[in-house]
């Protein structure tokens, strides 16, 4: 639901841009929207993302924190009561209808680059490919962060042993709240991306794509950030080209990554490039 906040973000940046009048003389219907459509863009990223890391650094501290050591299905309990929570919160603030998402002009919907796969075709469009890129320059930097930095390497201390990473002079709770704030952020961006591809705003459209999320990282492993990039690519492929080559109906498509969810975790709970692991009790 945090991914739906940050959705809601942008919505409000590109709909208030949408009402500031630039005329020219070519054009005197001329808005900020459709003048400045890169900067337009880059604004409803920055707030999607900025309201997303505070709704991730609130669900922290109320949600988790009080919980961290706590048998592991209490936080997941407080994780679906915190989700049931934000959705009820936006649909009373803003109403449960769909909204349509706007975009600059120049960023048009359903255009794009028709291929054919196996006798169907395929469209890849426009706003998809700026999402895959957008999507790897992401990844990308996530994986430096966690890898390179010193931030990272707190963060892959604390998921390793807390108590030991407490001894060595990490701060834990700082960790875990700007662990909390990145991955609110990346979800706020995924957001907007989602926003501007699909087209489309309401108050519960993060359940479904907070499924496939968790599909991709299972398929890819648990725990490991290449593993979920990995995981989240062949999921969208398979996700759209699956349907054609099986002469299946699109809407369809959402079964097909449901079904992935189930064969891994049947044949390979530790996914495509996770190591399995045994843990001992004492």
């Amino acid at each position: 639901e945090v991914m739906m906040i940050g959705t809601f973000g942008g919505y409000f940046v590109l709909e208030g841009l949408k009402t500031i009048s630039t005329p020219t003389a070519e054009n005197p219907n001329l808005n900020f929207l459709n003048a400045n459509p890169l900067l337009s863009i880059l604004l409803a990223f920055l707030v999607g993302t900025a309201v997303a890391s505070l709704t991730g650094y609130f669900l922290e501290k109320i949600a988790y924190r009080p919980l961290r050591n706590a048998p592991r299905l209490v936080p997941l309990i407080s994780a679906i009561g915190a989700s049931i929570f934000l959705q009820n919160a936006v649909q009373l603030l803003f109403s449960p209808q769909l909204r349509d998402y706007t975009n600059p002009d120049v960023i048009s919907r359903g255009i794009g680059w028709p291929i054919e796969i196996a006798g169907s075709q395929v469209l890849i469009t426009y706003t998809g490919v700026l999402s895959f890129a957008l999507s790897i320059f992401l990844m990308i930097g996530l994986y430096v962060l966690v890898q390179k930095t010193r931030i990272g390497r707190a963060m892959r201390a604390v998921a390793q042993d807390k108590k030991t990473a407490a001894l060595m002079g990490v701060d834990v709770d700082k960790v875990i709240s700007q662990t909390f704030i990145i991955s609110g952020a990346l979800a706020g961006a995924a957001g907007v991306m989602w926003g501007i591809h699909n087209g489309l705003v309401y108050y519960f459209l993060g359940f479904v794509p907070g499924i496939k999320a968790f599909t991709a990282a299972v398929l890819g492993g648990i725990g490991n950030i290449p593993g979920a990039m990995v995981g989240g690519m062949v999921l969208g492929v398979v996700e759209s080209v699956g349907p054609a080559v099986l002469g299946i109906d699109f809407q369809l498509k959402d079964v097909i990554a449901f079904l992935i969810l189930v064969l891994v975790l049947i044949f390979r709970p530790s996914g495509i490039l996770g190591t399995a692991t045994v843990e001992e009790k004492l």
